[in-house]
């Protein structure tokens, strides 16, 4: 009895030894399949965060190319002929309206786009008012006005200038049966009836220099002052030479008295003629960047600009 009962013991202690060890193995198979399935889920998430990390990287770059990229933002009238207009197309080399679905040309915007190709900028136009443009880049809406504008003091104050980009000279403009017609000197302008752009040295500088002169009201801009004399409303108009040579070609009856420079001319200083870019005050890279790119041009360069932009204007812009 005692012989059969430690025999049962050993039959039952070997059953639970391999149960026991049923049990080991089948703990250490479950274990691995966790861990393979945790270590492929780790690869597959280091792959998918390498990847992601790929993606991000491409993306900077990308985002950093198109930060490096510059845009020139220019603003003009283009209502200015020669100097800039507005024309429905991109004929001769003219550039699209920002937000518009115009187009324009004019000696400011070949001048722009050579500044902005040397320099390695997109260019963008503006479209403003005359009196708009000023603010435009105090505020800081607009990097630059290349709108013909004369360097006078009073604009000096408010921004700055570059080197001038046109030298331009003054003139009259009358109708050819105009008894001003055979003026000679501002002496011959005495007793006219006159008008010019607002904001412009020859309404605030050279229509005060005619004796006994009838000044009428600032037009808005150039072209409302030639339409002012083309009308009759006014016997003379005083202006800069490549506006007076546009307008000898949009008005035939129009006649240009140039005085020369001398005694007998009206007086002003280079500083008020010349025409430069204005900026925001301070804004010295930019002042520099440009300076830079007139500084290879010569007075001959710009005249050839000028009349290429002449030859090309629209009438319609006059």
């Amino acid at each position: 009895m005692k012989m059969k009962t430690k025999k049962v013991m050993s039959l039952m202690l070997a059953g639970l030894l391999a149960a026991a060890s049923l049990t080991a193995c089948g703990g250490s198979s479950s274990g691995d399949t966790t861990a393979a399935a945790a270590k492929e889920e780790t690869t597959a998430g280091e792959s998918a965060a390498a990847g992601e990390s790929k993606a991000a990287e491409s993306d900077t770059a990308a985002a950093a190319e198109n930060g490096e990229k510059k845009v020139l933002r220019v603003a003009m009238e283009c209502a200015y002929a020669p100097y800039n207009w507005t024309q429905p197309d991109d004929a001769n080399g003219a550039v699209p309206i920002a937000d518009s679905n115009e187009f324009a040309n004019g000696y400011d915007v070949m001048m722009a786009k050579k500044i902005s190709e040397e320099l390695g900028y997109d260019l963008e136009i503006v479209r403003l008012d005359w009196d708009s443009l000023i603010p435009a880049v105090t505020t800081g809406q607009v990097d630059c006005v290349i709108a013909g504008q004369s360097i006078t003091s009073a604009r000096l104050q408010a921004v700055d200038f570059s080197e001038p980009y046109y030298y331009a000279t003054i003139v009259t403009l009358t109708k050819k049966d105009s008894p001003f017609a055979a003026a000679k000197s501002v002496a011959d302008l005495k007793g006219a009836t006159c008008t010019s752009q607002q904001s412009t040295i020859w309404y605030d500088t050279c229509l005060p220099q005619i004796e006994d002169a009838n000044v009428l009201s600032a037009t808005a801009n150039a072209p409302d002052m030639l339409m002012s004399l083309n009308a009759g409303k006014c016997d003379i108009v005083v202006t800069d030479q490549p506006t007076g040579k546009g307008a000898l070609i949009a008005y035939p009856d129009f006649v240009m008295l140039d005085f020369g420079g001398a005694e007998g001319d009206f007086q002003v200083t280079d500083e008020e003629i010349n025409i430069g870019i204005s900026m925001k005050k301070g804004n010295t890279e930019l002042k520099s960047a440009i300076d830079g790119v007139l500084s290879k041009m010569t007075k001959d360069d710009y005249s050839k600009i000028m009349d290429e932009a002449i030859a090309v204007q629209p009438l319609a812009n006059q």
